[in-house]
């Protein structure tokens, strides 16, 4: 005997936990302007924001000061204090690629995404939810990357991001990424 299981049509999307993944260490602020911006978005629909950029553990920190640091670590040569702090920086970053529910992804082609791309297909292949814009446009979305996710879940503008959570949140998409576990 078989169970239906009646899924809520709206607030879906509320209490899972999202990781915002994009450029840090070449973009001009950090990367934080977006990340605010989507995140506050997210928080009003009871979405948990983890943001490499305001991280909510004390380890990994990625801000100014510690890339001015690693700046002059590379100009001095000190290799090995830039890679000490660097894999601390990843493995917190890629944990919180691994508890997120689904991921938000800002691509801009101007800046290399080093780590974008890791978490990105990390993320992949956990088979997690993952809405790309691309600052350029959908149209200049790397080719590998339609091989890699849903080109429906690659998107131009923020607003178009938004339409589409706002779509799952309300149960009016239906995307088999998304998984609302009864629990």
């Amino acid at each position: 005997m078989s169970q239906s299981i009646k899924l809520p049509t709206k607030n879906r999307i509320k209490g899972l936990r999202t990781y915002l993944c994009g450029a840090m260490d070449r973009a001009p602020d950090g990367g934080v302007g977006w990340r605010r911006s989507v995140g506050q978005y997210l928080m009003t629909r009871g979405v948990v924001v983890l943001d490499p950029a305001n991280k909510p553990i004390d380890i990994g920190v990625e801000d100014f000061e510690s890339r001015d640091k690693r700046k002059e670590w590379k100009s001095n040569g000190d290799y090995t204090k830039v890679a000490e702090t660097m894999k601390i920086i990843r493995n917190t970053d890629l944990r919180m690629v691994d508890i997120s529910d689904f991921l938000i992804v800002n691509l801009d082609l101007d800046i290399h995404p080093c780590g974008t791309y890791e978490e990105l297909f990390l993320a992949n292949r956990q088979k997690k939810p993952i809405l790309l814009r691309v600052v350029q446009g959908k149209n200049q979305a790397p080719d590998w990357l339609f091989g890699t996710i849903p080109h429906e879940t690659i998107f131009s503008a923020w607003e178009e991001v938004k339409d589409y959570l706002d779509r799952v949140d309300n149960g009016s998409l239906i995307d088999n990424r998304w998984m609302f576990f009864d629990i």
